[in-house]
């Protein structure tokens, strides 16, 4: 038996949801509270500079709603570095963030922008809270992470999902095995490596086996699946894959 991969919970898209008619339901605390309830590790939410799903104040509502660790997505702004130095989440992953995007298309270039990050990951370090850099699997950006010292990285597994919807199985494979590989690679420098983005029922299973990994983030497909047969079964279910795959 490997090591039990955690389950972090992205509840963006009930707050999204919420946001579509104003007001206060579906609340993302109430989200927030199930996965805590149904045996998940982590809550995750993305504080997006445009705030079109999680807003500020929904932020220390979470945080008191559970025990369940936040780790706040935040794009690398002078402006979120200081919501997440007051808020002080577990974590806080740094990610891409452009304004006209449906969602986070691809990893940060932490090797592009090491200078920017420097000072970002350490203030967050200083005061305590785990740093994070969502990334895509490559031995580039892996080194970047290293060199700025975060002790966590999570790995975008977008293109593996999209693969496989086009049904392209050789490409799906390749990117199975980059983020293998790469999972090792942040093992053996002592990162601890996550991956997150596009996970689904369906495909879940061949990245959790990866024992390398110590978590998957995982927010749409779930409060997709929540519309059909509730938070919680669908977090459930979830659970029920990952534990298979690591059997």
């Amino acid at each position: 038996m490997s090591e039990r991969l955690r389950l972090g919970v992205n509840i963006d898209h009930v707050a999204t949801i919420r946001n579509a008619r104003g007001g206060d339901h579906p609340d993302p605390v109430r989200a927030a509270e199930i996965v805590a309830a149904v045996g998940g590790d982590g809550i995750t939410a993305h504080l997006r500079e445009d705030r079109r799903h999680i807003r500020d104040a929904d932020l220390k509502r979470i945080q008191s709603a559970t025990d369940l660790p936040l780790n706040l997505e935040m794009a690398a702004t002078e402006e979120m570095l200081a919501i997440a130095l007051a808020h002080k989440p577990h974590a806080a992953c740094i990610v891409p963030e452009k304004r006209e995007e449906r969602t986070t298309e691809g990893g940060l270039d932490a090797a592009g922008l090491h200078n920017t990050l420097v000072p970002i990951v350490g203030r967050l370090r200083d005061d305590g809270i785990r740093v994070s850099l969502f990334i895509e699997a490559s031995e580039r950006q892996l080194e970047a992470a290293h060199r700025l010292g975060a002790p966590v990285v999570e790995f975008h597994t977008g293109e593996y999902a999209h693969a496989g919807l086009d049904g392209d199985t050789e490409r799906e494979g390749r990117e199975l095995e980059r983020i293998a590989i790469m999972s090792a690679a942040a093992r053996s420098l002592g990162i601890e490596p996550h991956a997150g983005h596009g996970l689904t029922y369906e495909n879940v299973r061949p990245i959790a086996a990866i024992s390398e990994l110590a978590e998957l983030n995982i927010g749409h497909y779930l409060v997709g699946e929540a519309v059909f047969v509730g938070l919680e079964v669908a977090v459930r279910r979830m659970r029920e894959l990952m534990d298979e795959a690591r059997a």
